[in-house]
């Protein structure tokens, strides 16, 4: 049995969205996207922001790795991840939304604590 969502995509397009979401998140400070998206993502930006307060360099490069702006990464390591440094987990919320008007899709907003 999986440990992740497969969110109705093949395994390359799920991981690419993935990684834009968690680039999105730590470039504006928050997301709006449905719940289920927002709960994948929440695992990769907690572990993005736990590579950050390590601050070495094997964990500059595994966010490297991961996250597809390196300007954004600069920022991870610089400005994000020391905010964190007392904290220990629990960097993102979800607060729900709502329904989307389309599709009634349930909607979220996912931001940095």
């Amino acid at each position: 049995m999986a440990n992740y969502r497969k969110l109705g995509r093949k395994t390359s397009h799920r991981n690419l969205m993935l990684r834009n979401l968690t680039t999105d998140v730590l470039r504006y400070g928050k997301i709006t996207t449905t719940v289920t998206r927002a709960k994948e993502t929440k695992r990769m930006v907690e572990k993005m922001i736990t590579l950050g307060k390590k601050g070495d360099l094997s964990a500059r490069r595994a966010a490297l790795a991961y996250i597809t702006d390196e300007a954004v990464v600069a920022k991870l390591f610089s400005e994000v991840a020391p905010k964190y440094q007392e904290r220990n987990g629990g960097y993102t919320r979800v607060i729900k939304l709502g329904e989307r008007r389309g599709d009634s899709a349930p909607m979220s907003i996912l931001e940095l604590v």
